[in-house]
């Protein structure tokens, strides 16, 4: 018998993260996908849009962010938390902070551009006004992969035009 399913657990939100970066990556964008809880319910979805709306800011993140201040009707969230399947860069870190979310939790780490502890760790920076509550590496396997598929796929797209093949 399958086990239950927990509608209240990491594991489930991310997977609600999850099918928001897979639907960036079936329209070229970098597979990214946020989901914002509050009370338990889903209140803000989104994945990357940077290609579609060219706009460097539309991360996954920062549209989600957007969409939850407008449910909540004020731009603090401090009781709603982040579910993400790649590590918020700094530029996302510091609209978390901003924005006083409660809790970030990520799927893979981001050792590039990562503000929540991999490059640095700008959501519990002791000098900012604000620290979230960090929980890395949920369901980090398949948040990996589908960022690495996507960047391979980018690669031998890139081989296949310098090479003619």
């Amino acid at each position: 018998m399958e086990p239950l399913i927990d509608l209240h657990s990491d594991e489930y939100f991310m997977g609600e993260a999850l099918r928001a970066a897979k639907r960036a990556f079936q329209q070229a964008e970098v597979p990214v996908g946020a989901v914002i809880v509050r009370d338990g319910r889903i209140i803000a979805r989104a994945s990357n849009q940077v290609e579609q709306l060219v706009d460097a800011t539309a991360h996954a993140e920062m549209l989600a962010i957007t969409q939850a201040e407008s449910v909540v009707e004020d731009w603090r969230l401090t009781d709603c938390d982040l579910y993400v399947t790649k590590e918020p860069c700094a530029m996302c870190a510091g609209a978390i902070v901003h924005t006083r979310l409660r809790r970030v939790i990520f799927g893979c780490p981001s050792p590039k551009d990562g503000a929540a502890g991999s490059l640095l760790n700008l959501l519990q920076h002791p000098k900012l006004n604000h620290r979230c509550d960090v929980t890395s590496g949920v369901r980090l396997a398949e948040c990996a992969s589908l960022l690495k598929e996507f960047f391979r796929e980018r690669r031998d797209e890139k081989a296949l035009e310098l090479g003619g093949d």
